[in-house]
């Protein structure tokens, strides 16, 4: 069960980088989403201890605020 923790925290540090690595093209809210997204998905996996439906609501309220901080 702690091997499949780090596994899913492993591949969210992975999937953080490899998304503010593809930033180059994007727009300052675009990365800012990304970044949002990235974030919340982390973090929503270590509250809910590794859960799969934590790390996915952590994503979409960390886009979400992401999105809305940087509103033209």
């Amino acid at each position: 069960m702690k091997q499949q923790k780090i596994g899913v925290r492993g591949l969210a540090a992975v999937l953080v980088l490899v998304t503010l690595s593809a930033c180059a093209g994007m727009t300052a809210q675009e990365k800012s989403t990304a970044i949002g997204a990235g974030i919340g998905a982390v973090g929503g996996s270590v509250l809910t201890g590794g859960s799969t439906i934590g790390a996915v609501g952590g994503a979409v309220v960390g886009g979400a605020i992401g999105h809305e901080i940087k509103k033209p």
